[in-house]
C-alpha cells in the first residue's frame, strides 16, 4: 500500500482523521510545509493538484525565491 499521490512529479500524502471524517496531507519532500485537504477521496486529488500548482506559480513570482524540492 502506498500512501502517496504524484502530480508533476511532487508527492503528497494522505492520511484520515476519523474523528473528523476528513482526509488530508501535505507534499512531501520539499523544504515548506504546502498542506491540503478534502472531505473524500475525489476532493483530497483535486486540493492536492491545486497545492501543487499554487506551489509552482509561487516558485516563479519576481521576487520570490523558490523552494526547492529537497533531496530523497
Amino acid at each position: 500500500m502506498r500512501d502517496l499521490m504524484e502530480y508533476k512529479g511532487y508527492d503528497g500524502s494522505v492520511h484520515y482523521n476519523d474523528d473528523d471524517r476528513l482526509f488530508y496531507g501535505k507534499l512531501e519532500f520539499i523544504r515548506g510545509l504546502i498542506s491540503y485537504e478534502g472531505h473524500d477521496v475525489s476532493s483530497l486529488r483535486t486540493a492536492f493538484e491545486d497545492a501543487v500548482d499554487d506551489y509552482l506559480e509561487l516558485c516563479v513570482e519576481p521576487g520570490k525565491e523558490a523552494l526547492e524540492k529537497a533531496i530523497r
